[in-house]
């Protein structure tokens, strides 16, 4: 089971700079905040699904859209009911209060999307040369890289404890979901000690390397700005103009 976001394919957005690609993703964030209303964050989302079909990245959203169902259907129920308004639907929701909620879908709905198409489209070892170029401190983009890494193997980590367990006779099918949760909770302990193994064979390792020792750095990759990154570059500039000055116009 691969427990990775990354899809080793070959398409025009995997052969952008990952500088280029964090920009565009910073702008689809910066995009998504200004709006409320559906209508220009729905347009949004067309625009990240289009991008992610550039990238051929769109089949990671198989992977968690029970995730962003659950988000979206949240969002919209909590926000009719709560957000007020003065034209009612059904009991305390109202159609403000709809509206508002469906705009709130699909704001973090596209923003778990472009974060997505992001880390489908490149290797963390080009996430943390991309930041290193920015002028990120080596450690500090160092621990991101650690931080993606390790979600997986954490999860990893879940899968094979509770096959193990569940080898061994544990029932975690029958009951009701709050039976079914309380079987999960004795996992937790060999889960969060193996983390911590892990963690401090990690700090063991880095330390035997020598981590630190040198200011200057060589790395494997090589990254670099080329005409299609000034195109994308260019394409997302005027992409999120258009959304700014619809904004202040709205």
């Amino acid at each position: 089971m691969n427990l990775f976001l990354y899809l080793d394919r070959d398409s025009p957005v995997h052969r952008l700079d990952p500088r280029t690609k964090l920009f565009l993703m910073l702008g689809s964030f910066a995009v998504a905040v200004l709006f409320f209303a559906p209508t220009p964050l729905l347009l949004l989302l067309g625009v990240l699904l289009v991008y992610g079909a550039l990238g051929r990245a769109l089949g990671n959203l198989r992977r968690i859209w029970v995730l962003l169902l659950s988000i979206a259907a949240v969002s919209i129920v909590s926000w009719s009911i709560f957000a007020g308004g003065s034209t009612p639907l059904v009991w305390r929701a109202t159609r403000e209060g709809f509206l508002y909620g469906i705009g709130a879908a699909v704001k973090i709905v596209s923003m778990i999307i472009s974060g997505l198409v992001f880390l489908s489209t490149t290797k963390t070892e080009e996430i943390v040369l991309g930041l290193i170029r920015l002028r990120v401190p080596f450690q500090a983009a160092f621990a991101f890289s650690l931080a993606i890494r390790m979600v997986p193997t954490i999860i990893g980590t879940a899968v094979t404890v509770t096959e193990a367990q569940r080898s061994r006779g544990l029932d975690t099918e029958s009951g009701g979901p709050l039976a079914r949760l309380r079987t999960y909770i004795p996992l937790l302990v060999p889960i969060f000690l193996h983390t911590l193994r892990n963690t401090d064979q990690l700090a063991k390792a880095l330390e035997s390397r020598g981590f630190g020792a040198r200011r200057e750095r060589t790395s494997l990759l090589t990254i670099g700005f080329q005409a299609r990154d000034v195109v994308a570059l260019a394409l997302g500039t005027m992409t999120v103009g258009v959304f700014v000055a619809a904004r202040f116009a709205w």
